[in-house]
């Protein structure tokens, strides 16, 4: 990261602008101030905030077009955690620029979160040139970017992307942004055929380490994950610190089931930006899969300190810290950490969750009845409200531990059909056997339950091959009702109804609703999907929509 001075930037007019200054010392924010308004700012326009709290307060009541924000606000909140929340939160739009204020002279004390990023780094102290200088250069940037991004706030991403086209004609300054913020729309959109064309034409050109990363995004959606891993261990090659290549490998890692080589890749991205909550929560859980409980113990607690103050806290780091205090023999430590979960986290699922992890540690802790009181309860919870994949998992540990045997093959069978070509699911459900001593009979049922799913799931489609469409939509409706949330199915119901339609020559409202349906479902389980923009596109068509 760079704090290098700007040069050969417009003049920038401050006179109708709003600010947001966030500083802890009174001092340093009447400077700012002074310094806004010698720039030409109306000190009508000027508002401060002395600490985190004050910032979001003030964020979610006014819009501003800059924040001026200081990196270490005291205690709570940092500036970066700011950013974050501001961003979750949508209190900031693209409009607004960001400047993160630092006395720091390297970016490892504003390492955080990749995706929330600020607009430019400062470093203390901080001159009227400077100011001028920088914000002159964001807001022609901004300003090259408007229409693309007044379209993307209307949802409308075919006129985001036609915007983009349009300005890359012109704007010579700024097409590497542009050719970035097309790509990033088109995975958006589902639309993986041109996005991975777009990225191929730019790295036939040059090779550029984000369209790589973007490539890698593209198979890894598409289920290729060997082929992503080849592209980024070549980004890496030659870009070793590139955070958002390592975050990717990890994932695409996961996803293979190569566990030892996913923690290895975390802990690069760890020593390279240390200060992410999410990353330090993917650590430990990575590290506790693979039986490194110490390890999982210490990224868990830098997790949770992590994100005390932070948007991004989530109970799966407290829930983590729980699971490797038990498996520690901490179990005072780790019911410590669950009671923090049901003080801070509103949810009945996570409560769910709690509950089952606080069973494990009455079952190793030698408390079998309390054990086997919470697991029943979670049993009925589980049968009554399937559909959450990690509760799901929990339970069934559970189960298994206290002799619910039944029950917890039943769910864990039922988690194989929902996601038969999941790797990191498979191997997670067998390692959930083998820690029951069920390791031979647990990897038959797991393969059993997906040849099953695999068989349903394509069942449909060759029916409607051969040109038999009423049976298929009747036998993917089945598919459907056995295994609710597997993505294949939603898509291959929607295909066959499509195909059906398309053979009739006719719009059925009824069954185009019932794809629709369908479509969504898929679609919220698996955003990236590149069918959806494909099978919505026929639907509308079909539906005529223009």
């Amino acid at each position: 990261m760079s704090f290098q001075q700007a040069d050969n930037a417009p003049e920038a007019d401050f006179s109708t602008r709003s600010f947001l200054v966030v500083d802890d010392f009174q001092g340093m924010r009447t400077i700012l101030r002074d310094i806004l308004r010698n720039c030409g700012a109306n000190a009508k326009n000027i508002a401060t905030a002395a600490n985190g709290s004050e910032a979001v307060a003030q964020l979610a009541a006014t819009q501003f077009d800059v924040v001026l924000c200081d990196f270490n606000l005291g205690k709570g909140k940092n500036g970066q955690q700011v950013l974050e929340e501001a961003k979750v939160r949508q209190l900031v739009g693209p409009a607004c620029a960001w400047i993160m204020v630092t006395a720091e002279k390297t970016s490892d004390a504003v390492s955080g979160a990749a995706e929330y990023q600020p607009d430019a780094y400062l470093l203390k102290p901080i001159t009227e040139a400077t100011l001028r200088l920088r914000l002159a250069k964001i807001w022609a940037k901004k300003m090259a970017f408007a229409e693309i991004d007044r379209a993307v706030r209307q949802g409308n991403i075919a006129a985001a992307l036609a915007c983009c086209d349009e300005r890359l004609r012109t704007d010579k300054a700024n097409a590497n942004d542009l050719l970035r913020t097309k790509c990033d729309l088109l995975l958006a959109s589902g639309d993986l055929a041109r996005a991975r064309q777009a990225f191929e034409t730019i790295l036939a050109h040059r090779d550029v380490p984000w369209a790589k990363a973007g490539l890698a995004r593209v198979l890894m959606q598409g289920g290729d994950y060997a082929g992503a891993r080849t592209v980024l261990e070549e980004t890496l090659a030659v870009n070793a610190a590139y955070l958002e290549a390592h975050d990717l490998m990890a994932k695409t890692l996961q996803a293979m089931g190569d566990l030892e080589a996913a923690s290895a890749a975390i802990e690069r991205a760890v020593r390279i930006s240390p200060n992410s909550a999410t990353r330090q929560k993917n650590l430990g859980e990575v590290a506790l899969r693979l039986g490194k409980t110490d390890a999982a113990e210490k990224a868990f607690r830098r997790s949770v300190t992590l994100g005390e103050h932070s948007i991004l806290k989530t109970a799966d780091a407290y829930l983590g810290l729980a699971k490797a205090c038990t498996a520690n023999d901490r179990p005072e430590e780790a019911l410590r950490a669950l009671d923090q979960v049901d003080k801070t986290f509103d949810d009945e699922t996570v409560r769910m969750q709690s509950l089952a992890v606080e069973g494990m540690v009455h079952h190793k802790a030698g408390n079998a009845g309390k054990a086997k009181e919470i697991a029943k309860k979670l049993a009925q919870t589980a049968a009554a409200s399937p559909g959450e994949t990690q509760l799901t998992l929990d339970t069934a540990r559970l189960l298994l531990a206290t002799g619910a045997r039944d029950e917890a093959v039943a769910l864990l069978q039922g988690e194989v059909r929902n996601a038969p070509e999941n790797a990191a699911l498979l191997g997670e459900v067998k390692d959930i056997f083998s820690a029951a001593a069920m390791a031979d009979e647990g990897a038959a049922l797991v393969e059993t339950s997906r040849k099953d799913a695999m068989e349903q799931m394509n069942r449909g489609v060759l029916l409607a091959r051969e040109g038999r469409h009423d049976e298929a939509i009747a036998a993917m409706r089945a598919a459907r009702e056995a295994m609710p949330r597997n993505v294949r199915v939603l898509f291959n119901l929607t295909h066959v109804i499509v195909a059906k339609l398309q053979q009739d020559g006719g719009a059925d409202p009824v069954l185009i609703e019932e794809a629709r349906g369908s479509l969504a479902a898929a679609h919220a389980l698996a955003p990236g999907e590149a069918r959806y923009a494909t099978l919505k596109a026929s639907l509308d068509t079909l539906a005529g929509v223009r």
